[in-house]
């Protein structure tokens, strides 16, 4: 599938997702949101069938993502509200398309994470960063709000956070990010790669119909009352266990094996 803003490559079960603008610092524009949603809308279709187990996002040239960019903000300013609100709901379905994919996304963020650069990060299950990376809900500081990706940043960061950072629109480092929960691991720019496939290695040698499971489960369970969380979670771990990978991990554990979907 060919795109003008986004770059593809797989190396065996590992796809590498690179935002390519790197002239406007991969800002955000209608082409960008679209091809970003074409591919979380074709990648969950088809990765059981091409054995995807992991997705790493970056960015091309010095900076991960800078939110939106200046020529489809000129845009913006003369939309109508129903123009805007189309637009929103396509960006909305984008995150989510991208926040629901099988396969874990592994954000890798240099440079800065901006805007809805933010919310990429948000959309992450895993996220590294260099040490020296700016992060920022600067949408107040345009007299606008961090209001589509909420629901995803919310998910990281919390409350407490968010009353903080998307009021007052200050951009923070990547340890304080670390602090929040919107990134997990920060290393020195050298050590990005290396650290990120610690993770891919991790994520390989787990069972990736469980991966899959266990994310569905997080949101379902997320703030459930405790009665309903109980149903969920038992018939989701009996489900599991009588499941041809769980029956495969189990015999293996026993077995003192690896089991047969260990890379």
């Amino acid at each position: 599938m060919a795109y003008q803003f986004l770059t593809t490559a797989r190396d065996g079960s590992i796809e590498y997702l690179t935002l390519n603008r790197p002239d406007v610092r991969n800002a955000f524009n209608e082409q960008v949101i679209a091809e970003l949603t074409r591919w979380a809308s074709a990648t969950s279709e088809t990765a059981e069938m091409t054995g995807l187990r992991a997705v790493v996002l970056g960015g091309a040239g010095k900076v991960f993502c800078a939110g939106a960019d200046l020529t489809w903000m000129s845009k913006m300013v003369a939309y109508t509200e129903e123009e805007n609100l189309r637009d929103a709901v396509a960006m909305s379905r984008m995150f989510a398309a991208l926040n629901t994919l099988p396969v874990p996304p592994i954000g890798r963020i240099h440079g800065a994470a901006l805007g809805g650069g933010c919310g990429l990060a948000a959309v992450c299950d895993i996220v590294v960063a260099e040490d020296q990376a700016a992060f920022g809900f600067t949408e107040v500081k345009l007299g606008i709000l961090p209001a589509v990706i909420a629901p995803f940043a919310l998910a990281k960061i919390g409350r407490s956070a968010a009353r903080e950072l998307f009021l007052t629109g200050a951009r923070f480092s990547a340890v304080r990010a670390r602090e929040i929960g919107l990134v997990h691991v920060v290393v020195s720019a050298g050590d990005l790669d290396a650290a990120i496939a610690r993770y891919a290695h991790e994520i390989l040698t787990a069972a990736p119909k469980a991966i899959a499971a266990g994310k569905a489960l997080i949101p379902r369970v997320w703030n459930a009352p405790a009665d309903e969380a109980t149903s969920i979670t038992a018939k989701a771990i009996a489900a599991r266990r009588v499941s041809e990978e769980g029956q495969e991990g189990m015999k293996a554990f026993l077995e003192k094996r690896k089991p047969s979907w260990s890379g």
